[in-house]
């Protein structure tokens, strides 16, 4: 069959993810288009309509994933711990939803930098969903810890009860492994300094690409942390959806490179 693939959400002219689509149908061996398609949140409830006569799988994107999750028929176990998606795939009249960004988070971090989370002290930056499915997938692959930094407090809190070893300030002094920004690029407070507790054996990631290096990222690169923006994330969870809609075994650093 030729896949008809796509990604949405609002606003979308900026999404990669055609890029991405494009090169996993090449690499699998597979048919088929994709195309972005700009809906809003307010016109939601027309997604189901689109699976299986304008599309077999999409990539969802804000602010549209909480919404998808309850169009599914059926989801996988981590959507239905945090109440969203990012994939969707029609099958035999089915919808199905699948939440692939918090495992592609910690698969990027493997093939970025050769590391394992277990045992890591990290330090999280926002609470919105990309924060919540981040934490997620580092609790399940066994941090030491994870603080929540971020000026909603109710997000905060929300995601700090899901997990004993989450909390919302720091305990003690201890060093930083690991530090993710996840918060949207243009609502940022200026960054002027980095955090205590991080040094240049920390690694930094910032989720956010555009641009591709941002003041806080520099701020870390140029304190010497191993660093990356979020190219490999974005690279690496779509593999995961990939292989879950066609049962392939893409790999995020083949996508990433269409990226770079």
């Amino acid at each position: 069959m030729d896949w008809r693939l796509g990604v949405v959400g609002s606003p979308i002219a900026h999404s990669l993810s055609p890029q991405l689509h494009a090169r996993g149908l090449e690499l699998a061996g597979l048919g088929g288009s994709t195309r972005r398609y700009e809906l809003d949140e307010e016109h939601a409830g027309e997604l189901r309509e689109l699976m299986g006569t304008t599309f077999d799988a999409l990539s969802v994107t804000m602010p549209l994933k909480a919404v998808a999750a309850t169009l599914c028929d059926d989801v996988d176990d981590r959507a239905a711990a945090l109440g969203v998606v990012n994939s969707l795939l029609w099958r035999e009249g089915r919808l199905h939803g699948a939440a692939t960004d918090g495992p592609g988070f910690t698969d990027s971090l493997r093939g970025e930098f050769s590391v394992e989370v277990e045992n890591m002290h990290v330090v999280v930056i926002g609470a919105g969903g990309a924060a919540t499915a981040i934490v997620d997938s580092l609790v399940d692959e066994g941090v030491q810890s994870v603080v929540v930094h971020a000026r909603n407090e109710e997000r905060v809190r929300r995601i700090v009860q899901r997990h004993a070893n989450v909390v919302d300030h720091m305990v003690l002094y201890r060093p930083v492994d690991l530090v993710v920004n996840t918060t949207p690029a243009p609502g940022r407070r200026d960054d002027v300094a980095v955090m205590q507790g991080v040094s240049r054996d920390t690694i930094a990631v910032d989720i956010t690409y555009e641009p591709r290096t941002s003041p806080w990222l520099a701020l870390h690169a140029d304190l010497g942390c191993p660093h990356t923006n979020g190219l490999a994330m974005l690279a690496y969870q779509a593999a995961r959806q990939m292989n879950w809609w066609w049962g392939s075994s893409l790999r995020g650093s083949q996508l990433l490179e269409v990226l770079r």
